[in-house]
């Protein structure tokens, strides 16, 4: 198979230099002279192209006899190529063409280098220092740079970047930093890093063109999918010299070529799964005709591979097959693979707990898929990876989870920097701790171990990483609960929960993801100062629904009942003739008021204190004192109870019997 990249070849920056060009050779005349000032584009074979027509290109050198010409009747037309020219160069060309109109200079700079100029222009000198990352012998930097003026410094990586900042650079200037169009964007990226780490009041503009992000991108995807790789493009092209040191590092069966003649058959060999990539100089007629060619020799291939042993099952590196089990150890299970060779996967190939058996996930005679990791002719031996099979079926359900939705149940197994990691269906899923669910400071180690309902929020397919919420989940919960709450809530329902904080007017209660209050006066039947005196946080109380209000979201709750009416409970204990302990509690000079039971007092006239006349109450009583007195009066309708210690003192007759008794 063959693949050719997106967004490979011509960027639409060279695309419209080259239309401008083949417009004006279609529309040339006898006495029409077009010329470029430099190569157009960094492509040999185009530019030969070009020449062959007719428009070749030349130096500074040549500008005065073009301008001759122009002057003797000629109409000379000046291409400015697409990585621009020189400040000081362009305002001269310009002022030739307008000293006479048939020496026209048109300016075919990429929007990407104009926009970098102006930058450049409007960002230095006044004592900022303006750096440019890029290739500094490279026609796009010396235009750009030509327009900086001031202090300014070209690094072609981030490590020359860090050796200015260690060595030449004092903290007190202001930096601005840009990128040449089609520099390396890991290389950008670290610059960036770099930067901040000297520098923290640094103005950084992202410069490089998107298209070359884009093009970076995919072709690193398509490096990792693919057994050889061919990055076309000329040997002088900037972007396409990146481009093959990107896909060089991650797939090193990586080939260099400007046309088709250029493929190296012979080092790619076997290899028919294909990837192709081109520079932004990149003809797509030179694509084509690599694509064709290597299309031809994937099918020849194939079609030899398919005779090659038609009857047997192909084991190659990377191929998927399937075989029974034929036998079981602790650390690995055998396959009949039907061919001469066995298959062997190890306890490392397959995603399995450590705690289990392999006995406890196979059996003789199952079938298992697997992929091949290595050949031996020599001892016949297959080396298969259960794990990658699986690994690539999970990630697929993951995918799936993430476009359905889906609530999953994710076991964590570790917090890491950032967030923790979880798995769900042999997958990692990373849950950043913004989106753990706890709160922004919490130990997010006490997660480890648990199992939490989570959704997969984002996919990085070409990374094969996933983001999983679990407050995406919580908050969905939370909200259908509040609604089922609110559907089925009446007054007088009854419930359960702790108390979650304390006002000075009540207090307010969790009844199930709602907070509903209990006002001070429904907490006690008592009169009392502070919520604090009957509850505190944390405490679970049964509470029960006065009132609610749907549209403002609030509940009024209730605490006190009538088995807590301090009345109730005196009347349940006591009656009139009854014998009490009680406390006195006040002093007054008709009496003194004594507590029953907690929040029911009895009124002890002074005349029921003593069986003589007393002076003074406080002469007898004082505050706290433990007397014993019967109850002589009950009013239920206003709660009063009227108390007697004299009728607890012995009468005159048997005071004088209990006096003949003691002679």
């Amino acid at each position: 198979m063959v693949t050719v990249s997106e967004n490979a070849g011509f960027c639409f920056g060279v695309r419209r230099a080259t239309d401008l060009v083949e417009n004006l050779i279609c529309e040339k005349g006898e006495k029409d002279i077009i010329r470029t000032f430099g190569e157009l584009i960094h492509n040999e074979v185009y530019n030969s192209s070009l020449a062959g027509r007719g428009v070749i290109s030349v130096g500074k050198e040549e500008i005065p006899s073009l301008y001759e010409k122009a002057e003797s009747g000629f109409n000379v037309t000046l291409i400015l190529r697409t990585h621009g020219v020189e400040r000081e160069l362009y305002t001269y060309l310009y002022s030739l063409s307008e000293k006479c109109p048939r020496f026209k200079v048109v300016d075919c700079a990429c929007s990407y280098v104009k926009k970098i100029i102006k930058i450049a222009a409007e960002n230095s000198g006044d004592g900022k220092v303006f750096i440019l990352i890029g290739q500094k012998d490279h026609p796009e930097v010396r235009s750009i740079i030509s327009h900086a003026s001031g202090e300014n410094y070209v690094f072609g990586s981030g490590a020359e970047l860090e050796n200015y900042l260690k060595t030449d650079f004092s903290d007190k200037k202001q930096v601005v930093m840009a990128a040449q169009t089609t520099q390396n964007l890991k290389e950008w990226k670290k610059s960036q890093e770099i930067l901040k780490k000297y520098c923290t009041n640094a103005k950084i503009f992202d410069t490089i063109c998107s298209v070359t992000e884009k093009r970076q991108t995919e072709a690193e995807e398509l490096c990792a999918r693919v057994d050889a790789m061919l990055v076309i493009g000329g040997k002088d092209s900037s972007n396409t010299a990146k481009l093959y040191h990107i896909c060089h590092s991650l797939c090193p069966n990586t080939f260099w070529i400007q046309t088709k003649d250029d493929i190296p058959f012979d080092k790619i060999g076997n290899s028919y799964n294909i990837g192709i990539t081109a520079g932004a100089s990149t003809p797509d007629s030179l694509i084509q005709e690599v694509k064709e060619s290597m299309s031809n020799i994937v099918e020849n291939f194939a079609e030899l591979l398919a005779e090659a042993e038609a009857e047997r099952v192909k084991i190659y590196k990377g191929a998927t097959v399937k075989g029974t089990v034929m036998s079981i150890s602790e650390t690995e299970i055998r396959l009949d693979l039907g061919a001469k060779s066995t298959g062997v996967i190890t306890r490392d190939n397959m995603n399995i707990d450590n705690a289990q058996k392999l006995t406890d996930v196979f059996a003789i005679g199952d079938e298992v898929e697997a992929k091949v990791e290595a050949t031996s002719d020599v001892d016949g031996i297959i080396t298969l990876s259960k794990k990658a099979i699986d690994d690539v079926k999970n990630w697929e359900k993951i995918v799936a989870y993430a476009n359905d939705q889906t609530v999953v149940e994710a076991k964590i197994v570790k917090a890491v920097k950032g967030g923790v990691v979880a798995v769900v269906d042999g997958a990692e899923v990373f849950v950043p701790a913004s989106m753990t669910g706890l709160a922004k400071d919490e130990d997010l180690s006490k997660l480890a171990g648990t199992v939490q309902k989570m959704k997969i929020v984002e996919i990085k397919d070409g990374r094969k990483k996933a983001i999983g919420s679990i407050k995406v989940v919580l908050r969905e919960e939370r909200k259908a609960a509040l609604e089922a709450f609110w559907a089925s809530i009446e007054e007088g329902m009854v419930f359960e929960g702790p108390v979650k904080s304390l006002t000075s007017y009540g207090a307010f209660v969790d009844i199930g993801g709602v907070d509903g209050l209990v006002h001070i006066t429904e907490l006690s039947w008592r009169r009392i100062k502070h919520p604090n005196e009957v509850v505190k946080v944390g405490d679970v109380i049964k509470v029960f629904v006065k009132s609610f209000d749907k549209e403002a979201k609030k509940v009024s709750l209730g605490y006190k009942t009538d088995e807590m009416n301090p009345w109730n409970i005196f009347k349940s204990t006591y009656a009139e003739e009854d014998v009490c302990e009680v406390k006195i509690v006040g002093v007054t000079t008709f009496g003194a008021f004594a507590e029953i039971v907690p929040g029911v007092d009895g009124l002890i006239h002074i005349s029921q204190i003593a069986d003589k006349k007393i002076d003074s109450v406080a002469n007898v009583l004082k505050v706290g004192d433990k007397v014993e007195a019967k109850i002589v009066g009950i009013d239920d309708e206003n709660h009063k109870v009227s108390l007697s210690m004299r009728a607890l003192l012995p009468t005159e007759e048997e005071a004088a019997e209990e006096v003949a008794d003691a002679e």
